[in-house]
């Protein structure tokens, strides 16, 4: 038998006739008498003592005060109003709204230009080929200039064999070993050197060109300038230091030229020279170089 207090709605653990919290008299008091449903839910649910008297004294607070309901469960949460009812159908298809596309960019046309450069025109140039620019003075044959070096070849033996003798005839002796053999040919390049400058600068002609008729003359058919003449001599002295080299180089260059032309843009003709590039009357003939 379990009493609670009817007053305080205290436990009454003993059996004694007084409460110990109030110290009413019993008959002050109402003997409730659990019901034996509830140690039977507790051995059921396997519950702490302690757990359901805080139960059943809660249930009988609620009695005096007069708020004791069937249902005591959390009223639902003011989400919609009163007497809505909510009413979803899961098989309903839910309308999407079309995705909205963001606004493409307007590309403007972009115009591209491609200019290819035009094949370089060089044949308007002054002088733009070393050949002959006119027929009136062609290039002098092979054979002339054969006879013309020839000549000069000449010349140039007997200077230096005059030399020697006056060597000789001072005293000096004349050996052939290596080391004079290399003093002789600095010699004989250095008397060749002074031969073609002097007479092609000077003459604008070396003795054999004037004893065959050559002369020396610019593209375009006029005398050279003292510039080209000097250009020239140089030429002669490269075509020495290679061996005569230069001079070969017209066996297979398609207008016959030498070094010497090619880098004084000059050669050796037979015609008469003309006046002016422009013009068609020879001048008389001279044996110094047009200044």
């Amino acid at each position: 038998m379990i009493r609670i207090c009817s007053k305080c709605g205290a436990l009454l653990l003993d059996d004694s006739e007084d409460c110990s919290f109030c110290n009413a008299p019993p008959d002050e008091r109402t003997q409730v008498r659990a019901p034996a449903v509830i140690s039977s839910v507790a051995d059921d649910a396997d519950e702490p003592e302690w757990r359901l008297e805080v139960s059943r004294r809660l249930e009988q607070y609620r009695a005096r005060r007069g708020h004791l309901l069937g249902d005591d469960s959390q009223p639902d949460l003011p989400f919609r109003e009163p007497g809505a009812a909510l009413n979803v159908d899961v098989d309903d298809d839910i309308p999407e709204h079309p995705r909205s596309r963001p606004a493409s960019r307007q590309r403007h046309a972009e115009r591209v230009e491609i200019r290819v450069q035009s094949e370089l025109d060089f044949s308007s140039a002054v002088d733009d080929r070393a050949r002959p620019q006119t027929a009136l003075v062609p290039v002098a044959a092979l054979g002339q200039r054969r006879w013309a070096a020839a000549i000069d070849l000449l010349f140039l033996g007997l200077t230096c064999a005059g030399f020697l003798g006056l060597f000789r005839s001072l005293g000096g002796q004349i050996t052939l070993d290596k080391t004079t053999a290399v003093i002789y040919l600095v010699i004989g390049y250095l008397f060749y050197a002074l031969y073609f400058s002097i007479f092609i600068t000077l003459a604008g002609a070396t003795p054999g060109m004037q004893l065959r008729g050559l002369s020396i003359v610019r593209l375009d058919g006029s005398l050279p300038e003292t510039r080209q003449l000097l250009w020239r001599s140089f030429g002669y002295l490269l075509s020495g230091a290679t061996l005569t080299l230069g001079f070969l180089w017209a066996l297979w260059d398609e207008d016959r030229f030498t070094w010497q032309d090619r880098i004084s843009q000059t050669y050796i003709t037979a015609a008469a020279p003309l006046l002016d590039g422009n013009s068609f009357e020879a001048p008389p003939q001279q044996t110094f170089a047009h200044k």
